[in-house]
């Protein structure tokens, strides 16, 4: 049986090494780190997480926690090193980000069928091959990409990361711990603001120095990664309905809701560090110190790490992917991850398990799985794959791309109770297919 190569150990390259393994496949994991480093990435460790802590809603109620209970159901091992290294953060499902790294660099060396190679890819080898190089995938490989995919169009969007404070720094006099709607624990940091506090924050951050990213324009930012300075620009009001919004939280110093709140949550399993939600941001490292010392309780904030920008770059997958995440008419060669343009941690660790239970399937002669656009792992790979879409963009995991119910449902929440319903009942009769 042929051997596999792996290209990268993203979120992606890991769950699709680990898949592959598991199931008597041998696996050659080719990863850059640590001899070359993209300009996003800074730890040695495998499956890092760059722009946030946070794996998003863990409730039924919300697509992507239907995505993760499919996965975690189906042995995924992102979701279980996940599960492990969870830090608290209400309704949504946060990890230590060194734990979570670290706990899936020790699975994945310590797997007897995996083998791992530090190069940096050049070029796809002969024989089977999944690429998850990420959406920062080198210069080298990039061109020679383009060469196997017959020079076809790739596209490109920018992404950024949010700051990271030191806990210690924090005002918390200034600060109050909540969860919006009391919904779950108080596990946020809140920093209220005022209107005029809040209109001062507002104009010295639309007025603040960016840093110089190649070919920047708005136009091409992900809506779901919308740097702050970006969104300020928009309107007076737009942060006010977006990360800074205060609805569902009381400042128990006023009794009221704040005219805005910028939320705080917690990066480590220690509790030493936080993050800024929703500060992705690509502003001057100078900048961003000056500016965000101005919400209540940073004054003094201590920053471990700045915010950055890169740009990002996808394929266009309706036009060459099919809905397991192979390049049609081709039968070695599989993507996998931000590369396709599923958008999110965990929508790419979902692809590479569809890649890598998909090819390990091919090569011992068992027929694919049909994952169904009724779940949520079946859905992403429809979504990438439907030639019909004219302006294909990066999409997170949502109920608007799983298949409707057949009957109405009436109330929101009851509607999507019984899509991940449907969707679960599909995965428990079919689980113990997929896991051979």
């Amino acid at each position: 049986m042929p051997e596999v190569v792996v290209i990268g150990a993203g979120l992606a390259g890991c769950e699709a090494a680990w898949q592959l393994a598991q199931r008597g496949i041998s696996v050659r994991l080719w990863e850059q780190k640590p001899a070359a480093y993209s300009p996003a990435h800074h730890s040695a460790q495998f499956a890092e997480l760059v722009c946030s802590n946070s794996l998003r809603s863990a409730e039924l109620t919300n697509a992507a926690g239907l995505l993760k209970e499919e996965q975690r159901r189906l042995g995924s091992l992102i979701i279980a090193a996940a599960d492990r290294n969870r830090v608290e953060a209400g309704g949504a499902l946060a990890v230590d980000r060194e734990g979570f790294s670290r706990d899936i660099t020790e699975h994945i060396r310590a797997h007897e069928n995996i083998r791992i190679e530090c190069r940096q890819a050049e070029f796809l080898p002969d024989g089977p091959v999944i690429v998850a190089t990420g959406p920062l995938t080198s210069d080298g490989l990039f061109a020679h990409l383009k060469g196997v995919l017959g020079n076809r169009e790739y596209l490109h969007f920018y992404d950024a990361a949010a700051p990271i404070v030191l806990a210690e720094s924090i005002d918390y006099d200034r600060v109050f711990r909540a969860s919006r709607y009391d919904k779950g624990t108080a596990d946020y940091l809140n920093c209220p603001m005022d209107r005029d506090t809040y209109l001062t924050f507002w104009r010295e951050l639309k007025a603040a120095q960016e840093a110089p990213v190649h070919g920047f324009e708005d136009s091409r930012v992900f809506e779901g990664c919308m740097p702050v300075e970006v969104m300020a620009r928009r309107g007076e009001d737009t942060l006010r309905y977006g990360p800074l919004k205060p609805r569902g939280l009381r400042d128990p110093k006023t009794g009221r809701e704040p005219y805005a709140v910028v939320q705080l949550r917690q990066d480590d399993a220690a509790g030493t560090l936080y993050n800024l939600v929703g500060f992705q941001t690509h502003l001057k490292f100078g900048e961003q110190k000056r500016v965000f010392s101005l919400i209540p309780g940073l004054e003094r904030a201590e920053f471990v790490r700045y915010g950055v920008m890169h740009r990002n770059t996808f394929l266009s997958s309706p036009q060459l992917l099919d809905c397991n995440f192979r390049l049609r008419g081709e039968k070695e060669i599989w993507f996998a991850g931000q590369i396709t343009g599923v958008e999110g941690y965990i929508e790419s660790a979902a692809s590479g398990f569809v890649a890598g239970v998909q090819l390990s399937r091919r090569l011992r002669g068992l027929a694919p799985i049909d994952f169904p656009d009724r779940t949520a792992t079946g859905a992403l790979g429809q979504y990438v794959s439907n030639p019909a879409q004219e302006k294909f963009q990066p999409m997170n995991i949502n109920f608007g791309i799983l298949a409707p119910l057949e009957r109405r449902v009436r109330g929101k929440r009851e509607k999507n109770l019984q899509l991940s319903a449907r969707a679960l009942e599909w995965v428990e009769q079919n689980r113990a297919d997929i896991a051979r």
